[in-house]
């Protein structure tokens, strides 16, 4: 005989009911403040678009200055939890630092608005990070695991370039995001898409090489 279901309590249906309604606000606070910026973005506009109150908001939230960091700590824990996830173990240092500069393209191309929100954040000089509990201590996960790549390949003598993780990271980083925070004046200038869809593949197979080459030749040109 099946077990009776029974509806949700009064206190549970109240709490699915408050997260998904704060992950609504999330999710058109990520939009306005992408597009509009920290200090162009208006409370009212995100409370109309989510069918809540301004004040329901603020309750949630407490501030337009908190929700714009609740913003930024959702946008950054995608991919810290997609590093996490990242598995490599089983290859080789070579194929293992081309997969993981394919994971950082792959989601910043996926995720426009969190290349937008950075690029903010930088002009507030990361103030809402610092304020952040959870963000100013945040490490990427992808940063212990390229140095272990990068142990790994020195050991078997196909890296021989000086350079630490933390750096390497950047590298990966910034081809990443210039091709998605830059595509707009760099067409305008050079008349090239760089997200364009046949020139994915190119882009991206360009981005492991130019890491793999500089990691195999020590770094010099």
């Amino acid at each position: 005989m099946a077990a009776a279901v029974h509806p949700p309590t009064g206190s549970a249906k109240r709490t699915r009911d408050a997260a998904r309604t704060q992950a609504e606000i999330l999710d058109v606070a990520t939009e306005v403040f992408a597009r509009q910026g920290y200090a162009g973005a208006r409370v009212d506009e995100i409370a109309d678009r989510t069918r809540t109150t301004k004040r329901m908001l603020y309750y949630y939230f407490g501030s337009k200055e908190q929700l714009f960091t609740a913003v930024l700590e959702r946008a950054y824990a995608v991919i810290r939890r997609q590093e996490q996830e990242l598995d490599v173990e089983h290859l080789d240092p070579v194929s293992a630092i081309r997969r993981l500069a394919e994971l950082t393209f792959d989601h910043h191309e996926a995720h426009p608005d969190f290349i937008r929100l950075v690029s903010i954040e930088n002009i507030h000089e990361a103030a809402h990070i610092a304020a952040s509990e959870s963000l100013s201590s945040l490490n990427s996960p992808a940063i212990e695991v390229i140095g272990r790549i990068l142990d790994e390949g020195r050991t078997q003598g196909v890296f021989t370039a000086d350079v630490d993780a933390v750096d390497l990271h950047a590298m990966i980083s910034s081809f990443c995001f210039f091709r998605v925070a830059n595509r707009h004046t760099f067409h305008t200038i050079f008349g090239r898409d760089l997200t364009a869809p046949d020139r994915r593949d190119h882009y991206r197979t360009m981005l492991g090489d130019l890491v793999l080459a500089y990691l195999a030749e020590g770094g010099r040109p």
